[in-house]
């Protein structure tokens, strides 16, 4: 699936009759007549007088493809109900999709491609933060707007991008707290997939472990993207007895993780060790299985069992384009808020510029977002509550914890850095 163009259908046009755009997010009838092109696109950017093309950038082959064909998903249906409502400034999106094929080198070379020969006012893209940092400075250079759907270890704030995962503070040391507070949990085994993100999300749990809550590390422990060998840890695991895996594989690999904790007589129900995990969604589950992952706890903002009507509306809407066995995962729902928030500073910036968009988000804000209220802070994260779920057998999660308040993103937090 790369450079896959999409043109609006009769079926985009009709979709949406219980659709979360329909019930959420009013369509304000804007009309491309009473917005000339000349003025709204200034900077010559894939906008014509009918249509505005924005590029998808994830892996859809690799070892990340399990975690990331659900935001292509996600930003497809988005992109769908945004056009059924009349589109953006009155033009239908069509988008142009590119494979970053797990590989960082090849997110670049695409997402340069998007900007440069498809000139593209907007990327919805990456996953890891690999990715990402492949990526970004393409994205400065060229002055694109990327929005990034990954929960991520924060250390950054980009004028070109929005990041509509959660950053460190409301993720890592949230759920960290949570643990110590709700399970006594005063040992801790860091285990992660080698690459910028999970290093640098243990080092930040390493710090408020050890410095912030004077409790111990016993283990740390990083193994290649794709790795598939885990019993020599989970056997140093079994030695150290610690109360919690503070788990954080990314991708393919958590197949095999989960199934050889299992084989090794460690079942996450039984809470000896706890698991607690910050990148295993409803999307990884339904790789490893529900029967080897039940039990253990994952810290993030949204699971697909929360309980409101966006939410709702939502999996109906997903599960109507993509299937009745489709999950939706933390990351998909992020993504799936990439294609609505552009949508939303576009028109009230009314033009598609660069310049004029980014000035026009911090501040615009979602009540009914499937997650619940959001809203983006001028450093280009989102204010987002924090919850904790529960693993079940069903590949869902029972959310056992909630923030009552919006948790302000703070990417630099004073001690972590």
């Amino acid at each position: 699936m790369t450079d896959e163009t999409f043109r609006p259908s009769r079926r985009a046009m009709m979709f949406g009759g219980a659709a979360l755009g329909a019930a959420l997010f009013m369509p304000k009838n804007l009309r491309a007549q009473d917005f000339p092109t000349a003025k709204i696109n200034t900077t010559g950017l894939n906008v014509t007088d009918k249509e505005a093309t924005v590029g998808i950038l994830h892996s859809v082959t690799g070892t990340m493809a399990i975690s990331e064909i659900g935001s292509v998903q996600a930003e497809k249906l988005a992109i769908e109900q945004i056009n059924a409502q009349g589109g953006v400034l009155g033009r239908q999106i069509r988008f142009i999709q590119e494979d970053g094929a797990s590989d960082w080198p090849t997110f670049a070379e695409k997402a340069r491609k998007l900007l440069v020969n498809d000139k593209v006012p907007a990327v919805m893209g990456c996953w890891t933060s690999a990715s990402r940092k492949a990526v970004l400075p393409v994205f400065e250079q060229n002055n694109g707007l990327l929005y990034y759907p990954t929960f991520y270890e924060g250390l950054e704030e980009s004028p070109n991008v929005f990041y509509t995962g959660q950053e460190a503070t409301q993720q890592i040391i949230a759920g960290l707290d949570w643990v110590t507070k709700t399970k006594g949990a005063k040992t801790f085994y860091l285990l992660g997939s080698d690459y910028i993100w999970p290093r640098t999300s243990n080092k930040i749990a390493r710090k408020h472990i050890e410095d912030k809550l004077g409790l111990k590390v016993v283990g740390e422990e990083y193994y290649p993207l794709g790795h598939t060998q885990f019993n020599s840890v989970i056997n140093k695991i079994k030695l150290r007895k610690p109360d919690v895996i503070y788990a954080v594989v990314v991708g393919g690999s958590n197949v095999s993780f989960y199934k050889q904790l299992i084989a090794a007589g460690i079942d996450p129900a039984k809470e000896k060790p706890i698991i607690l995990t910050i990148s295993v969604t409803e999307d990884e589950i339904r790789g490893i299985g529900g029967e080897n992952v039940k039990g253990a706890y994952a810290c993030m903002k949204y699971f697909q069992s929360i309980d409101n009507p966006a939410n709702k509306d939502f999996v109906a809407a997903f599960r109507k384009m993509w299937g009745q066995d489709m999950v939706i995962g933390d990351v998909t729902q992020a993504a799936y808020l990439g294609p609505w928030l552009w949508k939303m500073a576009v028109e009230k910036a009314g033009s598609f510029d660069v310049d004029k968009v980014r000035a026009a988000s911090p501040g615009l804000e979602m009540t009914n977002a499937p997650e619940g209220v959001i809203k983006i802070h001028k450093n280009h994260h989102l204010w987002s509550k924090t919850r904790v779920g529960k693993a079940l057998e069903n590949g869902q999660y029972e959310v056992v914890f909630e923030t009552k308040d919006l948790i302000e993103p703070n990417p630099f937090p004073a001690g972590y850095q």
